[in-house]
């Protein structure tokens, strides 16, 4: 038997941040990040439609780009104090999975951060409040996934925390929401939902929804994320790739995802890479990685008339370079004394990373170390490197 993990309620379409206005309560936290909500009118329309339903706000501010769990603790605090019954992530992806981490400790002030690193070891939620996710990215799709990443600053690493009860209970997808976003950070979530896509699909999970999902919401990124990139202000594409977000986050919530993400976290943590960036700049090589156990990638590559596991490794690298994105870690400035220097501590973190395990390839950590060096320097993976 399976379970297909969902957020409770699900409004999509340009306006709907308007169901706001439905809500049933009488204290409300939102927790945003840095100015981009208010500045856009989006923050305060919120406000407006909540006290429209009689809820009285206060909002948690400043949540800060791969939230840190010390961002997460100062949040609690004044969640609790203030007893509210519904939490709000409204923003990027940073301000969702910082806000469902706050949520965890306003219902359990002593809970073990440490513990909860273990896949599904959150415990029980809702005997306080509730959740609702309002994305202002096209990216992670964490309004409907059971999934907050959040970094250990000391320790430069990222965290998945993973847990179903961290599904919101309402999302709010909404495209008019993106329209103020920068083409660059557009660019990285669109390849971040792409990214999803294709992992959830050759996960070692067997999921048909999830497998619908993911050919879907490939093939909307495809369609649409040049577009979005290049006329942010056609809502169309921007809801387009707002709804391919969710159906990649849905997916993976249901199939989970492989090495690009156990890749990622850890560039993003000790680098501060962009989330979607360093996925762009894997995935490709991990396709040809993967692609020596599993022949479902030629699937993935009809839905874009393509036919090979190379064919869509090659696609993937055009869009990347169409919308503007690094194809190289080096780009970022890091230098080769650095990586070498730093290469053993993250490939050991990867390799322990959660979603290694769902990978439809168990791999080593030469194999491992292998694949950044090809993606440090830009070239294509070839078996032969690990030999």
């Amino acid at each position: 038997m399976s379970k297909l993990f969902i957020a409770g309620e699900v409004f999509h379409g340009a306006g709907t941040l308007e169901e706001l206005k439905n809500i049933k309560g009488t204290k409300a936290v939102i927790v945003t990040g840095g100015s981009s909500m208010k500045k856009s009118g989006t923050l305060d329309k919120a406000v407006a439609y909540l006290a429209e339903a009689g809820i009285e706000t206060q909002i948690f501010e400043g949540v800060e780009e791969d939230p840190s769990s010390e961002t997460c603790m100062k949040g609690a605090e004044m969640i609790q104090k203030f007893q509210p019954e519904w939490i709000i992530g409204l923003g990027g992806c940073s301000a969702i999975d910082a806000a469902k981490i706050m949520w965890v400790f306003y219902e359990y002030p002593d809970a073990d951060f440490d513990a909860m690193i273990k896949p599904f070891t959150v415990p029980v939620l809702r005997n306080k409040a509730k959740f609702i996710a309002i994305p202002s990215t096209s990216g992670t799709g964490t309004e409907t996934t059971g999934l907050a990443v959040i970094t250990d600053r000391e320790k430069g690493v990222k965290y998945p925390i993973v847990s179903y009860e961290l599904t919101p209970d309402i999302a709010i997808v909404d495209g008019e929401i993106c329209a103020s976003m920068p083409a660059h950070v557009t660019s990285n979530t669109g390849l971040d939902a792409l990214t999803h896509c294709v992992e959830a699909y050759v996960s070692n999970i067997d999921n048909n929804i999830a497998d619908a999902l993911s050919k879907g919401g490939l093939e909307i990124v495809f369609d649409n994320l040049k577009e979005a990139v290049e006329n942010p202000n056609n809502i169309t594409a921007r809801q387009n790739m707002h709804d391919a977000s969710f159906m990649a986050g849905l997916a993976f919530n249901n199939a989970w995802l492989g090495i690009v993400h156990s890749l990622s976290h850890q560039v993003g943590a000790l680098y501060g890479i962009p989330h979607g960036a360093s996925n762009a700049i894997f995935l490709p090589n991990v396709i040809r990685y993967n692609a020596q156990a599993t022949n479902r990638f030629p699937d993935l590559a009809k839905v874009i008339g393509k036919e090979t596991a190379e064919d869509l490794a090659q696609a993937i690298e055009t869009l990347r370079s169409e919308v503007n994105n690094q194809s190289a870690i080096k780009e970022f400035g890091i230098s080769r004394e650095d990586w070498d220097k730093n290469l053993d501590y993250i490939a050991n973190n990867a390799l322990i990373d959660p979603c290694t395990g769902f990978n439809p390839r168990v791999p080593s950590l030469d194999e491992l170390k292998a694949i950044y060096n090809a993606c440090y320097e830009g070239i294509v993976y070839q078996e032969a490197v690990t030999a």
